[in-house]
């Protein structure tokens, strides 16, 4: 389930940096170095869970653009 995890969150990452960098803006690009893929906040582990469905696709490219609406803000600890 880690490395599930991991995985979404890693490409996510990619994606929202791949856009960042192609529209130039090299400041949140650079904080994204910074925003480690392994939080799980996100991720509901108590759901529940249906396996005869088909299952329904991620749209990645459509996630990052509604998550490049937004500012990345670090908390410094």
């Amino acid at each position: 389930m880690t490395n599930a995890v991991l995985a979404y969150n890693a490409t996510i990452l990619s994606n929202l940096l791949l856009h960042h960098l192609a529209n130039q803006n090299t400041q949140q690009a650079a904080l994204l170095s910074r925003v480690s893929p392994i939080a799980w906040q996100h991720i509901n582990f108590y759901g529940h869970y249906e396996f005869t469905k088909p299952p329904e696709l991620i749209d990645v490219d459509a996630l990052v653009q509604e998550l490049a609406q937004f500012d990345i803000e670090l908390l410094e600890t």
